[in-house]
């Protein structure tokens, strides 16, 4: 490649190869389900840049594109709810998504005092699945997505973000 992947805080520029990667990404998880309207697929350009100006939301870029991305946010009980994290399939496998999840984690709790972080992946979703586990969430309990897709809800404590970081 030449180049290397670096990590950085989303900004306003960033929403439209934000909602173009997420459409991209997330186009194996609907074939896995069989179900197309998942809200990342859903989602509109303008909801993304609500997102990027609220948010806690990370990029990845190689040179000037955007490769992968996360948001994360702080629900009133101190919980920092992680999603829509997405690498682009040419990159998976090299551990940009667990340099995504570390930024998020590292933002949510220095920046906004998360207690806890929580995401949610689909039951079938294995790959993801298998990250989670591998930086330290763990699964505690299950939900039913907007769009009906069985999902599986992992935690893990704010304390453990300085063992995975």
């Amino acid at each position: 490649m030449g180049m290397s992947v670096t990590i950085s805080a989303a900004t306003e520029q960033d929403a439209e190869q934000i909602f173009r990667l997420q459409y991209l990404c997330f186009q194996s998880e609907a074939a896995l389900y069989g179900n197309y309207r998942i809200g990342p697929l859903v989602q509109t350009l303008d909801s993304v840049r609500a997102e990027v100006a609220a948010d806690c939301v990370f990029v990845a870029r190689l040179g000037e594109e955007v490769v992968g991305s996360v948001r994360g946010g702080i629900t009133a009980d101190g919980a920092a709810v992680i999603g829509k994290l997405c690498v682009h399939p040419r990159l998976q496998g090299h551990g940009i998504g667990a340099r995504l999840l570390r930024a998020a984690e590292a933002a949510l709790t220095e920046q906004r005092g998360a207690k806890k972080f929580r995401l949610e992946a689909g039951h079938r979703s294995e790959g993801n699945l298998r990250l989670y586990r591998k930086v330290g969430y763990e699964a505690v309990g299950t939900s039913k997505g907007a769009d009906g897709v069985p999902m599986i809800v992992l935690e893990k404590q704010a304390e453990a973000y300085a063992a995975t970081a």
